[in-house]
């Protein structure tokens, strides 16, 4: 298990400060999950991630999981061999609002975890989703658990601001999610008042949750990361950008206006054919990455 004192900084490589040389344009990066998910081992996806034309990977990857110091040291070294940089750690952690103290804390201390995780590989930041589901609506008030978010994002923000990270928080588009709209996240963001403490926007999920690409103008200084995959409009999919019915430009144009430095990552992991996953990455690339040109968000 990794862990780090409160004076540990980000990790850095020699393509560590290449995000902050190149803020007038975002990176393209993909969730490594689709690989293994499709029968692809750790480090070849990371080899075909970088073939296929990506700038960035995510990480998803449970720092307590058995042998996962192992792994973690794996994933760096073919980082930084291949020269693909790492910019998010992906977790999702529930229990931060559970309704048992003890298991709350178990969380808050995971969650750092993660944190730490992100530092020894160098990451720019840890997308957590936090409270994906409501679990006891009818039991215990959601702003029990809404306060409870709130209050272990300001611990966390914090642990991660010393450690010169962000947090970007998933917006997931569940009416039992806790937070499932940008006009929730933009409140929960306030309540936190943390700086580094952001919102991921995911591109799907605000379709899905009825969001305009005008309202991203509430996340402006607030947001830190972007998913992009397509969907049917009804339930989340996962699709390559073109094979659902999410009209991009104006979302991406949103995007933009936004000035922010960070990375738009694919998120693909229900390939309808796993033995055709290449194919379905590779489709997926192309569509994003001309998508992005056509708006010159990147080069």
């Amino acid at each position: 298990m990794i862990r780090r004192g409160a004076a540990a900084r980000r990790r850095t490589s020699k393509y560590g400060n290449e995000f902050e040389r190149n803020k007038e344009n975002m990176k393209l990066g993909m969730i490594n999950s689709a690989w293994e998910q499709h029968g692809i081992d750790l480090l070849s996806g990371l080899e075909r991630t970088k073939e296929i034309g990506f700038d960035c990977v995510d990480i998803f990857q449970d720092p307590l999981d058995p042998g996962a110091d192992e792994r973690i040291t794996a994933i760096r070294a073919k980082c930084d061999e291949i020269e693909l940089p790492i910019i998010s750690v992906v977790g999702v952690s529930v229990g931060l609002i559970d309704f048992n103290p003890s298991v709350q804390e178990f969380h808050l201390a995971r969650c750092k975890n993660y944190l730490d995780m992100a530092v020894e590989l160098g990451a720019k930041n840890y997308l957590l989703v936090i409270g994906e589901y409501i679990w006891q609506k009818e039991v215990i008030p959601p702003e029990e658990q809404w306060k409870w978010g709130v209050e272990h994002l300001k611990t966390l923000g914090e642990y991660a601001a010393e450690r010169g990270l962000e947090i970007v928080l998933e917006l997931e588009p569940f009416d039992m999610a806790l937070v499932n709209n940008l006009s929730e996240m933009g409140r929960f963001l306030t309540d936190v008042d943390v700086p580094a403490v952001k919102a991921n926007i995911d591109i799907s999920h605000m379709l899905l949750s009825d969001s305009k690409p005008e309202e991203l103008a509430s996340l402006r200084g607030r947001a830190g990361h972007v998913h992009i995959s397509d969907c049917d409009g009804k339930v989340h999919g996962d699709f390559p950008p073109g094979d659902g019915v999410v009209d991009f430009p104006p979302y991406l144009q949103a995007i933009k206006e936004l000035e922010f430095d960070g990375a738009i990552s694919l998120e693909l992991e229900y390939s309808p054919e796993p033995e055709k996953i290449v194919e379905w990455v590779t489709k997926a690339y192309d569509a994003t990455d001309k998508l992005m040109r056509e708006i010159d968000l990147r080069d």
